[in-house]
């Protein structure tokens, strides 16, 4: 008789392929444009104590996860590039290179494509909408602002999930998404990790990450409310920039709120994850045999054999 657990395991899903993380390894796997499935393996960073205490580790695991997907993204995206096309470099591509060279300008190509990775949604899901607000009027009242800065917030990420979510390649890696949910609740639910078990599986995880940024959307609003309500700050400037010093707190409490509600079968935690399940329905979506096959084979190179990755 299987045995149900919950994992602290996690993935995500990239151009082609998948990587899961493991409390002591992590895997990414890319299928090939010939069929043939690339591994790499290697072993997870290990915070330190202090990055490990409540609500600091939520702050800590996003921005980890998130400079660590774009290499990821990056290093999958090195295996499609059009080897027929072979223009000449141009002159700043030569210039680049002669200043840097060949590994120092991959660095640089990737710390640039970081950074963008990560301040592009800061900007766009937290930044503008907050920015709006500043022009909302004054005889409004500070709540008025607050909610109509948080509706906006929440339709720019609905429309732009949808927009991204009819890309064909974006969509291929919502069906990788898809065969990363799957694999993990087939493992959670103590089944033989085969392409069958897998397929018939959930693909929407409450511990997703769509789930985590929808919640952290919400828990902005909820904390920039409080925190305005005290101090009115009306200038946009100066609202963009108490957002960016409230973005550690915002996260770290949007990770606890995810981190319950993904571990606990409460009503209320059912109720509480219940809207990022929904929102789901744009990120995630039903994968091939091949890209659980994918999945399969990064998870089965991350569990660990004393079960450390138990939630």
């Amino acid at each position: 008789m299987p045995t149900p657990k919950k994992t602290t395991i996690g993935g995500q899903a990239i151009i082609e392929g998948i990587v899961m993380k493991g409390p002591r390894r992590v895997c990414t796997v890319v299928r090939k444009a010939n069929g043939e499935l690339v591994v790499k393996e290697e072993d997870a960073h290990q915070p330190s104590a202090f990055w490990k205490l409540p609500v600091l580790r939520g702050a800590y695991g996003l921005f980890m996860a998130m400079k660590d997907g774009i290499q990821a993204i990056n290093y999958s995206a090195s295996f499609f590039e059009d080897e027929e096309v072979d223009a000449p470099p141009s002159k700043f591509e030569i210039w680049l290179e002669n200043k840097f060279g060949s590994e120092g300008l991959n660095r640089l190509i990737l710390g640039i494509s970081t950074v963008i990775g990560i301040a592009l949604p800061v900007a766009l899901f937290l930044l503008l909408p907050s920015f709006l607000g500043g022009f909302v009027p004054e005889g409004w009242g500070v709540l008025a602002r607050n909610v109509l800065e948080g509706a906006v917030r929440v339709v720019i990420f609905l429309l732009f999930m949808w927009s991204v979510s009819h890309m064909k390649d974006i969509r291929r890696t919502f069906e990788y998404h898809g065969a990363e949910h799957k694999t993990i609740f087939c493992y959670e639910a103590g089944e033989e990790l085969t392409v069958e078990n897998v397929r018939r599986q959930n693909k929407y995880h409450p511990r997703c990450g769509t789930s985590f940024m929808f919640v952290l959307i919400i828990i902005a609003t909820i904390v920039s409310s409080i925190v305005f309500s005290i101090v009115d700050i009306t200038n946009p400037f100066l609202r963009m920039l108490a957002h960016l010093v409230l973005l550690p707190l915002v996260v770290g409490i949007s990770y606890e709120f995810n981190r319950y509600a993904g571990r606990s079968e409460s009503v209320l935690s059912r109720a509480l994850r219940w809207p990022g399940l929904m929102i789901q329905h744009l990120t995630v979506f039903e994968p091939d045999d091949s890209m659980i096959e994918v999945a399969i084979t990064g998870m089965k190179a991350v569990i660990p054999e004393d079960g450390s990755d138990n939630w």
